[in-house]
C-alpha cells in the first residue's frame, strides 16, 4: 500500500510504501529515504537509516542522509570538466571541488511524483545550465517496493551531451541505531578500488584489495579494519573510496549479528563508493539519537566519480537522445 502521511507545506509530502515485510517512508523533496522499518530476528521494529525529525534538516544540513544525489555524485575536481570542446565549470563546495551535483543538486529539488500500483515515479526537468550542467535534462527516478526489497530505477534523457552520475545516500545502521557500525560486517565482491587524495578525490590510480584492509570479499566486521595503518585510509578518514565490482548481482552484502538483520545490495552501476560516515558530526537525528562519526555505513552504487576527467571514455557521459537507464535494488532479510 502506498498513501500519503504528511504533508510538510504544499509541495513537499511524505509518502508511505508498506507491506508485510517492510515500511518505507519517503518524500518528494530530493527523493529523500526517510525512514526504513523492519523487524530484527526476535520481531523487534527498527528504523535501518538515519535521518532528522525535524524535516527543514533536510534542507539546510550537508550530509544528504536519505537523498537521491545528481546531476552527478560524488566530485568534480575542481568544479569543471570538458565536453565537446567546451569548458563547463560548476560550483566549488566541497574543499576545492563541486560534490554532489553542486549546491542545489538533485537533494534539494521538490520533485513532481505519481503513484503507479506498487511504484512511486518521482520525475523533474534539471534546466540548460542549472548548476552549470548541459542539456535540459529530464529525470525520473522509479521507488518500487515489492516483499523486503526496495528498488530504484534511474531513468534520463538530454537534449544536450551532458553527464550524469546519480546515487542514493542513504546512512545504513542495521542495529536500528543502537550502536556505531563497528560490529557490522561488510562483504563487498570488489577486487579493486580507486585511491583517493586528501580532498577525497579519486587520483585516476586504483589498488588491488588483495591484502589490504580494502579486501572484503569475505564478511569483514568493520571495526578490526577501519583504523588499520594504511594511507588510503588516513586519507578518507576511514573508508570513503569507490570500490569497482567483480560480478553483476548481489554485490554488496551489510550484516547486523545481534539483531540478525541483513541487507544486499544489487546494482546495474560497476560499482559503489563505500562511505562509513567518518564526518558524522554528533549532530541530532530521529528520535533524539546523537549521530557521532561512523555511525552508519553509505552504499552509493555509481559510476567512477569524476570519471569525466580521469576517464578515457568516460562512462558519465549522456549523448543527446540516449536514455540513462540504471536500477539499484536493497533486500532487507532476517537471518534466524
Amino acid at each position: 500500500m502506498i498513501q500519503v502521511i504528511d504533508k510538510i507545506d504544499d509541495k513537499i509530502d511524505l509518502i508511505e510504501m508498506k507491506n508485510d515485510d517492510l515500511t518505507v517512508v519517503v518524500s518528494n523533496y530530493g527523493c529523500t529515504i526517510i525512514k526504513i522499518l523492519m523487524k530484527d530476528k526476535d520481531d523487534n521494529v527498527d528504523d535501518v537509516v538515519l535521518g532528522y525529525d525535524d524535516f527543514s534538516d533536510y534542507q539546510t544540513k550537508d550530509a544528504y542522509l536519505g537523498a537521491l544525489v545528481g546531476r552527478t555524485a560524488n566530485r568534480i575536481g575542481k568544479g569543471k570538466f570538458s565536453l565537446n570542446g567546451q569548458t563547463y565549470s560548476l560550483p566549488i563546495n566541497n574543499g576545492p571541488n563541486c560534490l554532489h551535483g553542486g549546491i542545489r543538486g538533485f537533494s534539494y529539488q521538490i520533485f513532481d511524483y505519481k503513484i503507479v500500483d506498487n511504484s512511486i515515479e518521482f520525475s523533474y526537468l534539471s534546466k540548460d545550465g542549472e548548476e552549470g550542467y548541459p542539456g535540459n535534462l529530464k529525470f525520473k527516478a522509479i521507488y518500487t517496493l515489492d516483499k523486503e526489497t526496495l528498488t530504484i530505477q534511474y531513468l534520463a534523457t538530454s537534449d544536450k551531451d551532458t553527464i550524469i552520475n546519480i546515487t542514493n545516500h542513504s546512512y545504513f545502521n542495521l542495529s536500528g541505531a543502537k550502536e556505531d557500525i563497528y560490529n557490522h560486517q561488510l562483504l563487498v565482491h570488489s577486487n579493486k578500488y580507486a585511491c583517493i587524495d586528501s580532498d577525497g578525490l579519486p587520483t585516476g590510480k586504483y589498488n588491488e584489495v588483495k591484502g589490504t584492509p580494502f579486501d572484503f570479499n569475505i564478511m569483514t566486521k568493520i571495526g578490526d579494519v577501519i583504523d588499520c595503518d594504511d594511507e588510503q585510509i588516513k586519507l578518507g578518514a576511514g573508508f570513503d573510496h569507490p570500490f569497482i565490482f567483480n560480478q553483476y548481482k548481489d554485490q554488496v552484502e551489510l550484516f547486523h549479528e545481534t539483531t540478525g538483520r541483513k541487507l544486499t545490495v544489487c546494482t546495474t552501476l560497476p560499482g559503489a563508493q563505500i562511505y562509513t560516515a567518518n564526518y558524522l558530526d554528533g549532530r541530532i537525528g530521529k528520535y533524539g539519537i546523537n549521530y557521532p562519526r561512523r555511525f552508519a555505513v553509505c552504499i552509493e552504487t555509481q559510476n567512477l566519480p569524476d570519471a569525466i576527467n580521469i576517464e578515457e571514455h568516460p562512462t558519465t557521459i549522456l549523448k543527446k537522445g540516449e536514455t540513462y537507464d540504471e536500477t539499484t535494488s536493497y533486500k532487507f532479510e532476517v537471518i534466524k
